[in-house]
């Protein structure tokens, strides 16, 4: 049973951890004591029924609001499929969180209020999924309960958002009307709107294609560790473990360590007791090579046919998630897969007004700006670009004075 990962996205009281309220509670995934915590609360909805957000409101400050603030992951699974939900919040201070969110999600849902139709907020949404790479896109049209259901508020929607979807580059949506508070289409298909013949939002979820990457020739696995026991029974092992980020390897695949440049031989491939010839992207085994060769965490094995781009200048999107602005004047760590080392900001080249979607030229990056800047590293590293692997394709810098997160990267082009 594969794993869909999806986030929820949209403006402030858009609903949307209603709509997770709801798909938990419709599809019967919400525990005995969750649902008993429900009904005491005194959070209800103006019709006296219960207030679904709660199941997704982990913070005191959240649950007092009524708003979200950080990122809450839901996990549940039907007889189809496995779901992790991030839902993410709409406030435009929380940028940061919804690029955190997103990361690491393989479609998103961009709810959008049928009152209020296409916002900034819409747009601004629309543009960080598609800067992310999510592959798949679902636009839920909800509160369709307080426009009578018409297939009319819906079909301007439809055609206003797919003017911004050509914008921004999102090519694979899907338009759903929907009402998280009353359950239209959620998991049921709505009596409601006899006028729409598609399926509900988790009817789509369970079936919607997301392609895994299996293709040897984008085989990429940072090495983690080295394991050398040393023993008088492992005399001469030498072994490598990692994660396989993207693509797949196999015995006998001919592969090349980066940024070295060194070839060889994979000879053997351990999973816990077993030895299985393939490795495939998300699984984490030892690798044994034909060649004795000095390789250290940080360096990373790549398919021979198919190799990285390992450079020292590297030109990338940034988000900045620190309340201290950037500083191009400091060095800054980039830890890229296992990999870490110093950089520095040699350039900003622009920033991306979200609301306008329009370039602006200002040297002063802070709290959740995004814009395209040019890095240099203080050794190679090796890197797609994020459009074409986002596994080997993104970073994140850390200050290095007090070791926080303070920016999410996204490689672009080699600067060399």
């Amino acid at each position: 049973m594969n794993i869909l990962k999806f986030l929820t996205a949209g403006s402030v009281d858009d609903g949307k951890s209603t709509l997770i309220g709801r798909l938990l509670y419709d599809s019967e995934a919400i525990l005995v004591d969750q649902l008993e915590a429900l009904q005491r609360s005194n959070r209800k909805n103006d019709d006296g029924t219960i207030d679904l957000a709660i199941l997704t409101d982990g913070l005191k400050a959240e649950r007092e609001q009524g708003i979200t603030i950080d990122v809450a992951y839901k996990y549940f699974q039907t007889e189809k499929r496995k779901f992790i939900i991030a839902d993410t919040p709409g406030h435009i201070q929380y940028t940061r969180n919804m690029v955190t969110g997103a990361s690491n999600s393989n479609l998103a849902i961009i709810l959008i209020d049928a009152r209020k139709g296409v916002i900034e907020q819409t747009i601004r949404h629309s543009f960080l999924v598609s800067l992310l790479g999510l592959p798949q896109v679902v636009v839920a049209v909800n509160k369709m309960d307080m426009v009578d259901f018409s297939q009319e508020v819906f079909d301007k929607i439809v055609e206003d958002y797919k003017k911004l979807a050509a914008k921004v580059g999102l090519e694979n949506v899907t338009y759903i009307p929907v009402s998280a508070l009353k359950g239209d289409n959620i998991v049921h298909a709505s009596a409601r709107m006899p006028w729409f013949k598609g399926s509900s939002l988790l009817a789509h979820l369970e079936t919607v294609d997301i392609p895994v990457d299996t293709e040897s020739d984008h085989a990429r696995f940072p090495v983690q560790w080295i394991i050398r026991p040393q023993t008088d029974d492992l005399h001469d092992y030498r072994g490598y473990a990692g994660r396989v980020s993207s693509g797949s390897f196999r015995v006998d695949d001919k592969i090349t360590v980066l940024p070295s440049g060194f070839h060889s031989t994979i000879s053997k491939i351990e999973l816990l007791d077993k030895e299985p010839e393939t490795a495939l992207a998300g699984m984490s085994v030892t690798l044994h090579l034909k060649d004795e060769i000095d390789i250290s965490r940080g360096d990373i094995l790549v398919s021979s046919a198919n190799q990285p781009i390992v450079s020292q200048q590297i030109e990338a999107d940034l988000c900045w998630m620190d309340t201290k602005a950037l500083d191009p004047t400091h060095t800054y760590f980039i830890q890229h897969n296992s990999k870490v080392t110093r950089c520095r900001v040699r350039e900003i080249l622009y920033k991306v007004n979200i609301n306008t979607l329009e370039k602006e030229f200002d040297e002063d990056f802070r709290l959740n700006d995004i814009g395209r800047i040019v890095l240099k590293t203080a050794d190679p590293l090796a890197f797609d670009l994020f459009q074409n692997n986002k596994a080997n394709g993104g970073a994140i810098l850390i200050d290095s004075r007090t070791n926080v997160t303070v920016g999410a990267l996204m490689f672009r082009a080699n600067a060399d």
